[in-house]
């Protein structure tokens, strides 16, 4: 009786580990959605740039474009979404463009051209040395601005948790992984996954000016995680409500993001 009540027991944790397993694989595969085609270059639409290709300190190689104007002041870190990869990328490199800033765009391990697959550890190391990239090319620390959209947002506030940035911008993004594994899964406890990506947590800590951006219309990431990101963070700080879906809220809301912006990039410290 007692043996057989151990094999029970033991069956039990190895179907829980197997659940376990499997859900932490389907997070991997729902969390991230890579792309290897370039098929667009900025280019395309007119810009100059330079190709990149950088490594990290665990030794990959990623790459990423850098566009350069005259008399920029203001270098974007711009760390993009989870689909796709930089090619996706080019309206939002034009509209930085247009507002007078450098752009610094940057494939993580596994999109694009860079090597790698990507994990939260990994995108948390190529954007340290995306922004070390930056500092080696002789872009002062105070004059790189970080700007993140969707999963982006977590990846650059994890990296002006931990460096020298003039300001953080962060477009669509959520408060943490939990947050989000109820929304997704509320049946299934947080624990279960792997990924952290606690935003909010990090953001209490980060002292320099913020502009928080979301859709009220957003159906992917809701508003209410947004604005919970908001409240969370230190001051000084933003908030700026625009509409439409998570993937068209750019183009729908284009002149306010426009117009804001370049106020938020005009009222920092000099």
């Amino acid at each position: 009786m007692v043996l057989k009540g151990y094999t029970h027991i033991f069956s039990a944790v190895i179907t829980l580990v197997l659940i376990v397993v499997y859900l932490r694989y389907i997070e991997k595969k729902s969390l991230f959605y890579p792309e290897n085609e370039i098929v667009y270059t900025p280019e395309a639409s007119g810009m100059r740039y330079d190709e990149v290709n950088f490594e990290t300190s665990d030794g990959y190689m990623l790459n990423g474009w850098l566009i350069v104007q005259p008399a920029a002041k203001y270098t974007v870190l711009f760390a993009h979404g989870n689909a796709g990869n930089i090619s996706h990328r080019i309206e939002k490199l034009k509209f930085f463009k247009q507002i007078g800033c450098n752009v610094f765009i940057f494939d993580y391990r596994g999109y694009g051209r860079s090597q790698g697959r990507p994990s939260e550890k990994g995108l948390y190391l190529d954007v340290k040395s995306a922004y070390d990239y930056l500092r080696s090319q002789g872009i002062p620390a105070n004059n790189i601005i970080g700007y993140g959209e969707s999963l982006g947002g977590a990846v650059i506030i994890d990296a002006a948790s931990k460096n020298t940035m003039a300001a953080l911008i962060v477009d669509s993004s959520f408060s943490s992984a939990k947050d989000m594994i109820k929304l997704i899964y509320p049946f299934l406890p947080h624990w279960i996954f792997a990924s952290k990506f606690y935003s909010s947590g990090k953001i209490k800590n980060i002292n320099i000016p913020k502009l928080i951006i979301h859709s009220i219309n957003d159906e992917i990431i809701p508003y209410r995680l947004g604005r919970k990101l908001y409240d969370e963070a230190a001051p000084p700080k933003e908030l700026l409500d625009i509409r439409g879906g998570h993937n068209s809220n750019f183009f729908e809301s284009e002149d306010i993001l426009k117009e804001k912006i370049s106020a938020f990039l005009k009222g920092l410290p000099q």
